[in-house]
């Protein structure tokens, strides 16, 4: 049952991903074009400062897996709802500290951004602030509960929610947009949308699960060892937000809206690539979290590694290989040319971004044996680098320069110095990893080159030509990974699916 829910809650991970980015696609350009450059850009610009915010959960939210897990293979009832106790008190003060820390930055707004943004712009930009400010601060105490459910891998309804949720969200939407309404009204659905989901978790954690939660006093000592674990998980969600926040904010002070909206649209972009890699490698830290207690060989987990790195590059190839012959002529027909440098941008930060999403797994593995102090340390140093690089680069080049210090910065940390500390440190065997992805990297690049020869024998970069262009990338690809590239474990677990609706078919046949 456990290995059917981390079968299906993979499935599902990706489609829900596929149905995110497939709607994100076709909502977008309605967001863009009903709200105007300028709009989105603030929409966006202040999502990103918002966002800062949820780095007050400190790494509990791993804490919350991990030693829910561990519990749960220890058959510990007891401590279990002792621990769901004591996190939702640590979860409502972080609440609480939310609406502070969120009054003062709301308060500081004009001083911010007085000198880049119009009145009316300032304006909007607070009431969204207020609105996100009461979304994360109810969300910490109840995505307890989120945790929980990923704790007893109960992946399947996890995922059902959030693809219920991605398919609701633009159906009221559009609509508003439709009929004038702006950016507010975007926070307001997401603001109820996101409290009805968490609502729903809380009723399946005491109605399903049939968790139990026990206020007593707070086991110190059992809060310093999760406060260690956490801490370096901490630094490591602030790195991510210094990477993927702090371009935004820094180009919102120095160039203003329509900057930051051409940024947010690339960003778009880079976020469905990391969705499409984290969303298998947060389904197997219960997994991991238990295999390090059994005290299982570094060979097994570099074995782990590999099997599921492969699978990721086999996606991440697809997709970095189609946007570099495609991406340009996609996002001037869905966005419009005054959106065109987004994809240079979106190259810059790929390329060097591809080699951590295929070793997400490793990350995980730190997680679960509690080795990633550090790497969170050298991610703090290497973000504030980021931060740096970025201002000056981003006052010569705008949104491109900020591209650049974030790819520089994801090399020196991601690419060097992680790969370094996995062989020697952690006892991984990386080079077994990367001759298993260069053996899979020549269906890539032949793949690659009959996708610019395709490029070159169909001219048109309409909407109908650009599908078909996509289509026959996508056939050569297949066909070159399937000959050259992807084992027996892999083809069974790409094709096994298809396989199933034929023999359904067949089946449905027979009885009719």
């Amino acid at each position: 049952m456990k290995l059917n829910q981390v079968k299906v809650g993979a499935i599902l991970s990706y489609a829900s991903i596929l149905i995110t980015i497939f709607i994100s696609l076709l909502y977008t350009p309605f967001m863009l074009r009903f709200l105007g450059q300028s709009e989105y850009g603030l929409y966006s610009l202040i999502g990103s400062i918002v966002g800062y915010l949820s780095i007050l959960d400190m790494g509990l939210g791993s804490a919350i897996v991990r030693y829910t897990a561990r519990n749960r293979a220890l058959g510990d009832k007891s401590a279990e709802s002792k621990l769901n106790g004591m996190f939702l008190v640590l979860y409502s003060l972080i609440g609480l500290l939310t609406v502070v820390i969120g009054a003062l930055i709301y308060f500081n707004l004009e001083r911010i951004f007085g000198g880049s943004l119009k009145q009316a712009e300032l304006h909007k930009a607070k009431i969204m602030m207020l609105l996100l400010i009461f979304n994360f601060a109810i969300s910490f105490p109840l995505g307890v509960f989120g945790s929980i459910i990923q704790a007893y891998e109960k992946f399947i309804f996890a995922r059902v929610i959030t693809i219920i949720r991605s398919l609701i969200n633009p159906c009221i939407m559009i609509p508003l947009l439709f009929f004038g309404y702006g950016s507010v009204s975007i926070v307001v659905v997401n603001t109820i949308l996101n409290i009805v989901c968490l609502i729903i978790n809380v009723i399946y954690c005491f109605k399903v699960l049939n968790i139990k939660v026990q206020f007593e006093k707070i086991d110190l000592g059992l809060l310093k060892e999760i406060a260690g674990y956490s801490f370096f998980i901490f630094l490591n969600v602030i790195v991510d937000k210094i990477y993927w926040s702090s371009d935004q904010f820094i180009l919102g002070v120095i160039s203003g809206t329509t900057v930051v909206a051409v940024y947010a649209v690339a960003m778009q972009f880079i976020f469905m690539y990391l969705n499409l890699s984290t969303s298998v490698s947060g389904l197997l830290l219960p997994r991991l979290s238990m295999m390090a207690a059994s005290n299982a060989t570094m060979g097994e987990f570099t074995q782990m590694m590999i099997r599921f790195g492969r699978i990721q590059y086999i996606i991440m190839a697809f997709i970095i290989s189609g946007f570099f012959l495609f991406g340009q002529a996609f996002i001037k027909l869905w966005a419009g040319s005054e959106y065109r440098e987004a994809f240079y941008i979106v190259m810059v930060i790929m390329v060097p971004l591809t080699i951590p999403l295929i070793q997400t797994v490793g990350l995980t593995i730190l997680q679960a044996k509690n080795l990633h102090g550090f790497r969170s340390v050298v991610y703090l140093l290497i973000a504030v680098l980021n931060i740096l690089i970025s201002i000056p680069l981003a006052k010569i080049w705008g949104g491109l320069g900020s591209a650049m210090a974030t790819a520089t910065s994801l090399f020196l940390g991601n690419v060097i110095i992680m790969n370094i500390y996995y062989s020697r440190k952690i006892g991984l065997d990386i080079l077994l990893f990367w001759k298993n992805i260069i053996r899979l990297s020549a269906p890539v690049i032949i793949s690659l080159l009959c996708g610019i020869g395709i490029n070159h024998i169909i001219v048109g970069n309409s909407i109908f030509f650009l599908g078909i262009k996509i289509i026959l990338f996508s056939i050569s690809y297949i066909l070159f990974m399937s000959l050259l590239g992807i084992n027996n474990y892999e083809k069974n677990l790409f094709y096994s699916p298809v396989k199933r609706i034929f023999k359904g078919k067949k089946v449905l046949r027979k009885d009719a």
